[in-house]
């Protein structure tokens, strides 16, 4: 019953707006009810007052024209408005905390606070310098296409079914970030295979590095102590236990660290940080404690890589360790398909991108495939990363190379793929005459012999010489 009443309120009304027109005079109303059920189409001819549907919203035509294809109704305000003509004439609210969330050298993106409406909002229009540029149904837009090094102000409208549009938002000034490429690409690190002192009978780095002549080694992991604490695998101290023995050993022999926070089990930070200020506070408190040379956010599962309010939440996190700490290298790890990044893995690098987040190294796990030639896989794999990110930056092929790494994992996978050093060797080599600046392994604890032992915490499962991949890693 209450539909019934409700369309031949709708449909009087559509003859009342026309006949106010002078389209059309109260016997012909039949003609009104034919135009209000009629969809829009390009090719048409529309007099002035004339009422179409489009997406299930209701537009009176304001001038008379023929329509094109990209002409359509909430595309052109200056062609159609929103509704039939009377009932709903309160404008929402404005847009509220309107900001920058980001910008390159051509792009700036913005995020807003959503408005209200009596009936319902139905769509933002956004202005840069009082023009309108687009018009999204959501709560965020990336301007593209601006200069470089240039200063744009954008306001923000909302806009309901009946097009009153709410007064403006307050105004936002941003300038976009210096043209020019995508700045020195940063200086190869040394090879540093992951050293996990919570797991799998971890050697005393010393002894390795006076064995192999490895410089570095990426310090695993750390994990949300509780809260937004950092602690070494969630329960160690920062410092004063195991690991900052280890730290303490492996830099009075001139050598180096990488902190790595994540991975893909455990407590993480990335969902327990409350805000991008707050995942940045606990990343200082490790940086201050341990002194690395390299961060490592290795981004993982679907806590944090598949889940993009964290992803995000990390991104801007790590803007504000890079702009605190800029002798610190930044890298991101993440799982990868034969061919290349993920949906997940795309949408990060895209990410990056649009939120400006200077990230000096993106790594990829290639490995896990089930495959039988982890060479080509790692290859392929590495070429699909080398064009995500040309994609998404415009850079060359050795841009790209500069800001890629590869973190494998010695002998048996968890998959049973099998990596000898041989393989290893042709990775390493294949990583360095390409420019890539950043090898790991998973894991020192594993680069022990151990043949037919399988997929284990302290051994290989494959027959080699002890730190037989950290001696081929130390090479890169």
């Amino acid at each position: 019953m209450r539909l019934r009443s409700r369309l031949t309120a709708l449909l009087t009304g559509a003859a009342l707006a026309l006949t106010g027109a002078g389209l059309v005079t109260a016997p012909t109303a039949h003609a009104a009810v034919q135009q209000v059920a009629a969809a829009w189409a390009p090719g048409t001819s529309y007099a002035a007052g004339t009422v179409v549907t489009y997406n299930g919203v209701s537009y009176v035509c304001l001038q008379s024209h023929t329509s094109q294809a990209g002409w359509e109704p909430p595309n052109v305000p200056a062609l159609w408005r929103a509704g039939t003509g009377g009932g709903d004439s309160a404008a929402p609210s404005a847009p509220g905390n309107l900001r920058s969330t980001g910008v390159t050298s051509s792009s700036v993106s913005l995020a807003w606070n959503a408005a209200t409406d009596n009936v319902g909002v139905t769509g933002y229009q956004v202005y840069r310098g009082g023009t309108q540029v687009a018009t999204v149904t959501g709560t965020t837009y990336t301007d593209t296409g601006r200069a470089a090094a240039t200063s744009y102000t954008y306001t923000v409208r909302a806009r309901d079914a009946a097009g009153n549009l709410s007064a403006p938002s307050n105004a936002v000034t941003a300038t976009t970030a210096t043209g020019g490429g995508p700045g020195p690409a940063p200086a190869r690190m040394p090879g540093a295979p992951y050293l996990y002192m919570g797991w799998g009978s971890p050697p005393n780095p010393g002894t390795v590095m006076d064995t192999t002549g490895v410089r570095s080694f990426t310090m695993a992991f750390i994990l949300s102590g509780g809260g937004c604490n950092p602690a070494w695998d969630g329960q160690r101290p920062l410092t004063g236990g195991t690991d900052q023995q280890a730290i303490n050993t492996i830099k009075s022999k001139g050598g180096s660290v990488q902190v790595s926070f994540g991975g893909w089990s455990g407590n993480k930070l990335g969902p327990n940080c409350s805000s991008p200020q707050a995942f940045a506070d606990a990343v200082q408190r490790v940086i201050d404690a341990v002194g690395p040379a390299v961060v490592d956010f290795d981004i993982e599962n679907t806590d944090e890589f598949a889940n993009y309010t964290v992803q995000d939440r990390i991104l801007n996190g790590l803007k504000i360790v890079k702009a605190d700490n800029p002798n610190v290298k930044v890298v991101v790890t993440f799982g990868t398909t034969r061919t290349g990044p993920d949906e997940h893995g795309v949408r990060l690098i895209n990410r990056s991108r649009e939120l400006g987040v200077p990230i000096d190294n993106y790594t990829i796990m290639p490995f896990n495939f089930g495959g039988s030639n982890l060479y080509q896989d790692t290859v392929n794999a590495s070429e699909g990363l080398k064009n995500a990110l040309k994609n998404a930056f415009g850079w060359s092929d050795a841009q790209a190379y500069a800001r890629m790494g590869i973190s494998g994992m010695n002998g048996l996978s968890d998959q049973q793929e099998l990596t000898t050093p041989a393989t290893w060797t042709q990775i390493r080599d294949w990583a360095r005459d390409r420019g890539l600046t950043r090898l790991a392994y998973w894991a020192v604890n594993r680069d022990r012999p151990c043949p037919g032992g399988g997929v284990a915490a302290h051994c290989s499962g494959i027959a080699q010489s002890d730190w037989e991949f950290t001696r081929i890693t130390a090479g890169f």
